[in-house]
């Protein structure tokens, strides 16, 4: 899918699925296609990848058909604006909690190459582009996907100014940092876990505005809140997938050879 088309079924409600990759191996572009995912999610908040290898990866995973979104280290343009030169589909802006932060990075994502008080006017609403620069701006800015990280309940309470900047295209939920600001770490099962995200999920879909969550404890609980209205699947890691499948087998191994192990001990990764 190009970026357009993504950005067209995440407005319209349309469930688009994707994962999140760690791994920079040039084997696993393929393996990310053949499993019929529609984007990939590259995390450069919590991994050390450099600007050529996230090149490289991001160029590889579109020419594969599968549109690479790359998180940022934080909401700040210029980051934006590194990923999206290194071939990246879109951007993840990581712990939104204000509309600034977004009219900002619309100016990235949106509008570039146009900078300075130019674009800072345009971005003010005191100012709109040449007919002849905003169809340009517009067909160059068209396959670039925004989302926002809603991950505190500072951001849940902002969340209706942040939904009203234009071209939001989604809105993505960190469960573990939301977990964290409501005071019940990794409770992801608690009532008020639950609440948050389908009240999220709600003021999203009433702005037309795509949403999902980046979650890896239980497929159920991606089920459910799909049914209530999440269309960006973002499902998962290749790690904890690799990890889960991995122990999956080796227990069947000891069960089938009647092998007693003691439980590994667990992954503390967080991403």
């Amino acid at each position: 899918m190009r970026g357009r088309d993504i950005i067209a079924a995440l407005h319209a409600g349309k469930r688009v699925y994707g994962t999140c990759a760690l791994s920079t191996s040039p084997a696993w572009p393929g393996a990310v296609r053949s499993a019929g995912a529609d984007l990939v999610f590259i995390d450069t908040e919590h991994t050390p990848i450099d600007r050529t290898l996230l090149s490289w990866m991001c160029r590889t995973y579109q020419a594969l058909g599968v549109a690479p979104i790359v998180r940022i280290p934080k909401p700040d343009p210029y980051w934006a604006c590194m990923a999206l030169d290194g071939g990246a589909s879109g951007i993840i802006a990581p712990y939104i909690e204000n509309a600034a932060q977004v009219r900002e990075l619309r100016g990235a994502v949106k509008w570039r190459p146009l900078k300075g008080q130019r674009l800072a006017s345009i971005l003010a609403g005191e100012a709109e582009p040449e007919p002849e620069l905003g169809a340009y701006l517009v067909e160059r800015n068209a396959d670039n996907i925004m989302v926002a990280m809603i991950e505190s309940v500072h951001g849940i309470a902002a969340l209706e100014e942040i939904l009203a900047v234009p071209q939001l295209d989604a809105v993505l939920i960190g469960p573990h940092d939301l977990s964290l600001s409501l005071g019940i770490p990794e409770q992801y099962r608690h009532p008020r876990f639950d609440e948050a995200v389908r009240t999220i999920i709600r003021q999203c879909r009433a702005h037309q505005v795509g949403v999902g969550i980046h979650f890896s404890s239980g497929i159920e609980q991606e089920i459910a809140w799909a049914r209530a209205g999440a269309n960006l699947i973002m499902h998962s890691n290749d790690v904890s997938l690799f990890r889960n499948a991995l122990a999956a087998d080796l227990a069947a191994f000891h069960e089938a050879l009647d092998e007693k192990r003691d439980a590994p001990e667990e992954d503390k990764t967080r991403i």
